[in-house]
């Protein structure tokens, strides 16, 4: 049992933040409530848990009562994910970090503020990831890589080793990267993609091997 004398807020009631709301849960955290930007869902309950209103809401609870999670996922860039968090964050608001009980992380590993790791995910020996980072269910990070801040490798994907992700790149469903490349910031790997070499920033990538589409 988990004894957290902080109370959980979880940003967003959507699919992903439902996602978590099971894990805490399992792990028995005490949820205090979700937020979610439609009015129309405020005062109601996701699984017997208050939707307090929206993320603004949160300002009223002092960052030491609280700690916050997460709930938003990206199915492309991560921006919306890294501005929840870094306005939070530089309010002196925590961020709580959870792995799903089937999640696998290697004692080397070295985690940032609020990653999350869920079912089947592996982080290999050495790998190093940044604040926000969400790995998603079977997403593979092997060793050595480098992921930074506000990364999301969603399901399936496999980062290869020694690898290095810059700040808010987003990888697709399925995608690879082979080993000792470097992903530039915000770009987006598009679902299945097989990535061979170096992706410069702000671009999305997609096929096999992975060719620039357009920049973002």
């Amino acid at each position: 049992m988990n004894n957290s004398p902080k109370n959980v807020i979880i940003l967003g009631s959507g699919g992903h933040a439902r996602v978590l709301l099971e894990i805490l849960n399992n792990q028995n955290y005490p949820i205090l409530g979700m937020t979610d930007v439609y009015t129309e869902k405020w005062g109601s309950d996701v699984a017997g848990v208050p939707v307090l209103g929206n993320d603004s809401s949160i300002f009223k609870y002092d960052p030491q009562s609280v700690i916050l999670v997460n709930g938003l996922g990206s199915t492309q860039q991560t921006t919306s994910r890294s501005n929840v968090f870094n306005l939070f964050f530089q309010n002196n608001y925590s961020f709580l970090s959870l792995a799903h009980i089937t999640a696998y992380k290697s004692i080397s590993a070295v985690l940032g503020y609020g990653t999350q790791l869920l079912a089947g995910s592996i982080v290999a020996n050495q790998a190093r990831l940044g604040n926000n980072v969400l790995v998603n269910t079977r997403a593979i990070v092997e060793h050595d890589c480098v992921i930074h801040d506000h990364c999301h490798l969603a399901t399936g994907s496999i980062v290869c080793g020694q690898t290095v992700l810059g700040e808010g790149v987003h990888i697709g469903a399925g995608a690879t990267i082979i080993q000792g490349l470097s992903i530039g910031k915000n770009a987006t790997i598009a679902a299945g993609a097989v990535v061979v070499k170096d992706v410069p920033p702000n671009v999305l990538v997609a096929g096999i091997p992975a060719r620039i589409i357009h920049h973002l």
